[in-house]
């Protein structure tokens, strides 16, 4: 099987798992409707599934460090569907929190591995791995579309039909599975060629971290500031928010292109100096204005996104799986931690002024990544050659423990 097609059906499946984790948010209005849950209840069905799955995500990285479990791929796809599927069977709180937090472990365990097979399927390059992050980028994006479609047919008893995606997901990983069958064995039983490099690991986490805050802050609240902004229209919140998402399409795939030309280091360095830009425009700039600055701070949030991962598996070549869950996994939960700080200034402000802080987030992260070096991977003489070098090949090699 050709890489590329190969990469195809890991980012479709990728975004057939993270419907997922845009659908719980995407059916709390229908639980407030239906079942007369309050903010509060509606919002602890968010928080035990976007925490639980950020904390068991690093741990799905250490057990693949050990051994590899492609399996884990059809297995946590179907997990993740199936919790949501139920989640509109029961009326029980307890039960529609627990099937919730089942989808969330399925999200979980998906990650790890699949970070670890794409990289092997991509054979190290940078474009390959922002494709199959474009995958998840769309699924998120489209899971209020699909949540919508669904329920409007007859309500949340209508679920189980969430179900399909997992199911689709679940049989296109299958082949490449196969394929890759002896080379993903290989990334754990051969020996790592290279060194951890921990502190710049750590470094990296704090970058993520920011992003995280940048994004998930605006992505809480940014459909509220449209609406404010543009004189109540509900149209105006519904339009920036999908802006929001649409970016990351184009900065996904974008920063893998660029990676390609330049080092992964100076590309996210630079998208997040502009990012800040962006942000300051977004919070600042009146009028229409606003919904270029969306498209542009969504671009640049998410050009470094798929760099930031395979930086961290690079960093720590004998702990892939571990960088993999920590990068896409715990670093995530910060920004839905700080969410509720950003509210409550804004109840005490103003929305503008709770928006405001955001602006440092891209700045801190860029500090960060002037202190990151390139990781330097062996070349065939077995010497040593930075990613920037290697760019321009065709083919670039497997980072170390990829092998």
């Amino acid at each position: 099987m050709r890489r590329n097609l190969s990469i195809t059906l890991l980012s479709v499946g990728h975004g057939c798992v993270d419907v997922y984790q845009g659908a719980v948010a995407a059916l709390v209005p229908f639980f407030v409707a239906e079942r007369a849950y309050s903010y509060a209840a509606a919002s602890g069905i968010v928080l035990a599934a976007s925490i639980l799955s950020s904390v068991a995500q690093p741990v799905f990285g250490v057990l693949t460090d050990r051994r590899a479990i492609p399996w884990l791929l059809p297995v946590s796809t179907l997990l993740a569907g199936l919790g949501i599927a139920l989640s509109g069977v029961s009326d029980s709180y307890a039960v529609t929190l627990a099937v919730v937090a089942v989808s969330g472990i399925g999200v979980a365990a998906y990650h790890p591995e699949s970070a670890r097979v794409a990289r092997v399927a991509s054979a190290g390059s940078h474009s390959a791995m922002g494709w199959f992050s474009l995958g998840g980028n769309l699924g998120f994006a489209l899971a209020p579309l699909t949540v919508a479609a669904v329920v409007a047919l007859g309500g949340l008893r209508l679920t189980p039909l969430l179900l399909l995606p997992a199911v689709v997901g679940a049989a296109l990983c299958l082949p490449v599975l196969r394929v890759l069958e002896t080379r993903l064995s290989d990334t754990v039983k051969s020996p790592v060629t290279g060194r951890d490099d921990t502190a710049s690991f750590v470094r990296l986490s704090l970058a993520v971290v920011c992003r995280s805050i940048a994004f998930i802050g605006l992505g809480t609240f940014i459909s509220l500031y449209a609406t404010e902004r543009m004189d109540g229209s509900r149209a105006a919140g519904t339009t920036a928010l999908f802006l929001l998402y649409l970016g990351g399409a184009v900065g996904s795939v974008l920063g893998g292109t660029l990676a390609n030309r330049w080092d992964r280091v100076r590309v996210s360095r630079w998208s997040y100096l502009l990012t800040a830009g962006s942000i300051a425009g977004l919070v600042l700039v009146p009028g229409p204005a606003l919904y270029l600055f969306v498209a542009l701070t969504s671009a640049g949030l998410y050009v470094p996104f798929s760099l930031q991962v395979t930086l961290g598996q690079d960093y720590l070549p004998s702990r892939v799986g571990t960088a993999s869950g920590i990068t896409l996994g715990l670093t995530v939960s910060i920004g839905g931690l700080v969410s509720p700080v950003i509210g409550t200034l804004a109840d005490r402000t103003s929305l503008q002024t709770a928006l405001t802080p955001l602006i440092l987030m891209p700045v801190l992260a860029w500090l960060l990544f002037r202190t990151l070096p390139e990781p330097c991977l062996p070349s065939p003489s077995g010497t040593t050659a930075s990613k920037g070098e290697e760019a321009d090949a065709e083919h670039p090699p497997v980072p170390p423990g990829l092998r």
